[in-house]
């Protein structure tokens, strides 16, 4: 597999990843990287809740570091939700008080209900999420680029 840092525009994987997850009646799949590790969903960032400490893979376990994955981080640190890039396995999802997916393909902050067919989290949405989601919606103005011409 491709280093996710390089932007190739290769979504193959992702691709077939996505297509498979929904041939089995998923709507998204989780990709793993060569130690059984979490990467990613096929388009989107996995972030987990333990304890109240907000955890999503870093980089080098082959996580795409993208815009939304770096605002949620960049947000939970001005909400006073403690941060951190974390390998985790699918265990830790399992064991998580909330799964949540952000990316633009997945439409911002979206709760993971179950993977593999059995329940991750507390009941969907969690409050970090909750929290999250209503300070992305608060920032968005601060963290888009105005276009010329386009109404404000």
């Amino acid at each position: 597999m491709l280093d996710p840092r390089v932007k190739s525009l290769n979504y193959l994987n992702n691709v077939l990843a996505k297509a498979e997850a929904r041939r089995h009646g998923a709507d998204d799949a989780l990709l793993l990287n060569c130690a059984g590790l979490v990467a990613e969903a096929a388009v989107a960032n996995v972030f987990a809740v333990r304890d109240g400490m907000l955890l999503t893979p870093p980089g080098s376990d082959g996580a795409l570091e993208g815009v939304n994955r770096a605002t949620a981080l960049e947000l939970a640190g001005e909400l006073g939700i403690p941060a951190a890039e974390r390998s985790l396995g699918r265990f830790d999802l399992f064991a998580a008080d909330e799964v949540f997916l952000t990316g633009s393909g997945v439409g911002g902050f979206v709760p993971v209900r179950s993977l593999d067919g059995e329940r991750v989290g507390g009941k969907p949405p969690g409050p970090v999420l909750l929290r999250l989601r209503s300070a992305f919606e608060a920032a968005k103005p601060r963290l888009g680029v105005p276009i010329e011409g386009s109404a404000r």
